[in-house]
């Protein structure tokens, strides 16, 4: 990594499933996300009877009381938008000026959203084996395609890597997001030096590298950050007590604030000196250093 070259971070309010199905509260996070200063608002897209065997769609959600549903697969189409309801919202996004971007989980629903071109799309950690989408989405789509390695081997991420590779793609489009899959993860659990790792073996082998986050507080971004990750994604509600799995590990609006704030602090504080002592050192030199000459 070449610490005289921090680029400035790029943060990602993943919304997620956190609208609760509602297309106005998909909208007003979206403009909440806008006045915390992210650049990104992102979603997911998923097509459940793609994506569930016919025994998983019927069971019951595991946890009862955050269900939309009397089954697992009819609380993940309660959440659900269908596709011109992205493109509603992609629309709504560029207008209030804020990226829009998607994480997809099936085959289906990544050609959905390639067709809207987002700037980038996400593969979440529990798609990134999905290889028949990854050729997908390497072969016809443009963007950039960001993938989380959380619950992933190493030779499942090398894998991942050499199949960008194939086509010479990985340098310029492929961005890996170092991340734990729990919600919330204990602290012990983030394991922040894998991004170290991630840089050691990839560093001239993909774009980018990420940190999609889903612990609680602020600090442990700031952390990523100076490790070498450009993209810090961390999920975002209005409420973290509204009903669902994903609230408890997400920031409200003054903890989204308050992490771009501090990431772009983090940013203009990371260069060396210009000179040995600085325009705002001279004065104190003067008064305050003994035999200073």
């Amino acid at each position: 990594m070449n610490y005289l070259n921090y680029q400035p971070p790029k943060i990602v309010a993943e919304i997620g499933c956190n609208h609760m199905g509602n297309l106005d509260i998909a909208k007003e996070l979206i403009g909440l996300a806008k006045d915390c200063k992210a650049d990104y608002a992102k979603f997911q897209k998923r097509n459940p009877k793609e994506l569930l065997t016919k025994e998983q769609f019927i069971k019951p959600h595991p946890v009862p009381y955050q269900s939309y549903g009397a089954t697992y697969g009819e609380h993940r189409e309660a959440l659900e938008f269908n596709i011109d309801q992205h493109k509603e919202l992609k629309q709504f996004s560029e207008n209030l000026g804020i990226g829009y971007a998607c994480s997809v989980w099936d085959l289906t629903s990544a050609q959905e959203i390639a067709a809207l071109n987002p700037d980038f799309i996400k593969v979440p950690a529990a798609s990134n084996c999905n290889f028949e989408m990854l050729l997908y989405l390497r072969d016809y789509y443009d963007g950039d395609i960001h993938i989380s390695v959380g619950m992933t081997t190493w030779e499942e991420i090398e894998t991942i890597v050499t199949l960008f590779e194939e086509t010479n793609q990985a340098q310029n489009r492929l961005i890996l997001y170092s991340c734990t899959s729990g919600y919330p993860v204990d602290f012990q659990d983030i394991c922040l030096l894998e991004l170290r790792k991630l840089y050691f073996h990839f560093e001239h082998r993909i774009k980018e590298f990420g940190f999609s986050g889903h612990h609680l507080g602020i600090a442990i971004d700031v952390a990523a950050y100076t490790l070498g990750a450009k993209w810090i994604e961390r999920h975002f509600t209005k409420d973290r007590t509204w009903k669902g799995t994903d609230h408890a590990a997400s920031l409200e609006v003054p903890g989204l604030q308050k992490l771009v704030r501090d990431l772009h602090h983090t940013c203009v504080a990371l260069h060396f000196k210009s000179e040995d002592i600085l325009d705002v050192e001279k004065i104190q030199r003067t008064k305050l250093k003994s035999h200073a000459h």
